[in-house]
């Protein structure tokens, strides 16, 4: 069997990983040193029973308690569980980002370290990626265990992203997923991005399901999110559709905009001008003239960006980019 190489502080940060396991588990933490060394034997009997080679990735994001060492404590009893420590707190999505990077699994399965997340369910999910057809499943927190600071702003959050993005996804927060590894090569995420995954995928032609899964009381540790995810994850909402849907034809959103607002301020400066000319009445005391007036020169100005934007998007433009393969016959 092939091995994966290497990282030594010579290399580079991003090495190709090496495919020669059926699944990779990825687990990022932050402060859950009550939690990992449990999670990483109940992983371990779940997928054992399953008798698939698999690996236990877990990405430590800055910790500041003992949850390396609890990691390095299991990984002396199970070499098949790994470690990657980044050098400071970087987020969720950076931390998911580096085990996809790395992982060496057909299958990538992710879950959070606070044990909230059934290991259990681990089966159900592998068996609707690989049987049920699909390319991405996301578990679905039907029973959430959680306090009103957190399940309040989640709900109005998987809301507002169900109507926006028209994904039909009850919970696209939950960290519990099923991937196939195709998705994860060709997804790539950045920022707080990570909860858009499923978005992201469906604009690239994935199939993407759900399935409820079990859910626990937090043990230990704290929560990291709270109401201000909220609008954070309202503002990466906007970056995801503009991608998706504008990042090639950007001229189409700002020409939108730039023209309606030009139209606004036409008609409204037109309207002042016929009353000037046929009627005689005075302009000079008329806000409305110049609420026209800034009006159409807000539309110049965004429909302008919007062709800065098209000559971008020209010299920058990858083939690549532009569509996703799904199946050659040769």
């Amino acid at each position: 069997m092939t091995t994966a190489p290497t990282l030594t502080a010579a290399e580079p940060d991003r090495l190709p990983p090496v495919v020669d396991l059926d699944v990779s588990v990825l687990v990022p933490v932050l402060d859950e040193e009550g939690t990992v060394e449990e999670l990483a034997a109940r992983v371990a009997r779940v997928l054992d029973g399953l008798g698939r080679s698999f690996e236990i990735l877990f990405v430590d994001d800055g910790s500041r308690d003992a949850t390396v060492e609890r990691i390095r404590a299991a990984r002396e009893r199970d070499a098949r569980i790994k470690l990657i420590r980044l050098r400071r707190n970087f987020g969720k999505a950076a931390a998911l980002t580096a085990g996809f990077d790395r992982a060496r699994g057909r299958f990538v399965v992710t879950l959070d370290g606070d044990l909230q997340d059934d290991p259990e369910e681990i089966p159900r999910l592998l068996e609707a990626v690989e049987n049920g057809e699909l390319d991405l499943v996301s578990g679905w927190k039907k029973e959430r265990r959680d306090p009103l600071s957190k399940t309040v702003p989640s709900r109005l959050f998987n809301w507002a992203t169900r109507r926006v993005a028209q994904v039909d996804l009850h919970d696209f927060n939950c960290g519990f997923k099923a991937y196939r590894r195709e998705v994860l090569e060709q997804v790539p995420i950045y920022g707080e991005l990570h909860r858009y995954i499923p978005v992201l995928a469906a604009r690239r032609g994935f199939r993407i399901g759900e399935l409820a899964v079990r859910h626990h009381p937090r043990r230990s540790g704290v929560s990291k999110y709270g109401w201000d995810r909220f609008y954070k994850g309202l503002l990466d909402l906007l970056t995801v559709l503009f991608i998706t849907r504008y990042t090639r034809r950007p001229l189409h959103l700002f020409g939108a905009i730039g023209m309606a607002a030009f139209a606004v301020g036409f008609v409204i400066d037109a309207w002042l001008a016929f009353l000037w000319a046929f009627r005689g009445e005075s302009l000079s005391n008329r806000p409305l003239l110049i609420f026209g007036v800034l009006l159409m020169l807000l539309g110049v100005q965004v429909l302008t960006t919007g062709l800065l934007a098209e000559m971008m998007t020209h010299k920058t433009f990858e083939r690549a980019d532009s569509y996703s393969v799904r199946e050659i016959l040769d």
